[in-house]
């Protein structure tokens, strides 16, 4: 669901959106992703193969009791189904810039939901501009979890 505090729009209801078309405080609700404990153990054993992710024996000893789920894997989780609704669909250029902070840890079986908003827009030149999106991801508790801040370069409508 997508709002413009803009208030919020319903999933399904985003139109592929050029630069020129996209206000700030918009916002996407993410749809619910569950961290499944095969899929967070195999995405540690290929990813980041360590004893956090990966031994349970040394996970339940750690200040954590149990495994927790590798940071990037949960980010990558939660940004596929933001991909859901995405605001830019084929008006999307490229990708800038990335930045992911996690404050708690994600374990198995969680259930990670959140929303995109878009906190910046830069007009670079008549055919592009910088769109910035914030993801704020919660746990099925309400937990703040992770944070993201991406730049999108996206592609501005041509003008008549």
């Amino acid at each position: 669901m997508v709002t413009s505090n803009p208030p919020l729009l319903a999933k399904g209801l985003i139109e592929i959106m050029y630069f020129n078309d996209l206000k700030l405080g918009m916002t996407v609700e993410i749809a619910p992703a569950v961290i499944e404990k095969q899929k967070m153990l195999d995405f540690a054993h290929t990813y980041d193969n360590i004893p956090l992710h990966t031994d349970e024996e040394y996970a339940k000893a750690s200040v954590f009791g149990q495994l927790i789920a590798p940071g990037v894997m949960s980010f990558m989780s939660v940004w596929a189904k933001y991909l859901e609704v995405d605001f830019f669909g084929k008006e999307l250029l490229a990708g800038k810039s990335t930045k992911i902070e996690w404050h708690k840890p994600v374990y198995a079986n969680d259930v990670l939901h959140g929303t995109a908003t878009i906190t910046n827009l830069v007009q670079r030149s008549a055919k592009n501009g910088i769109a910035e999106i914030t993801i704020e991801a919660y746990n099925q508790n309400g937990v703040h979890v992770l944070s993201n801040v991406t730049e999108a370069i996206v592609k501005c409508a041509e003008k008549e």
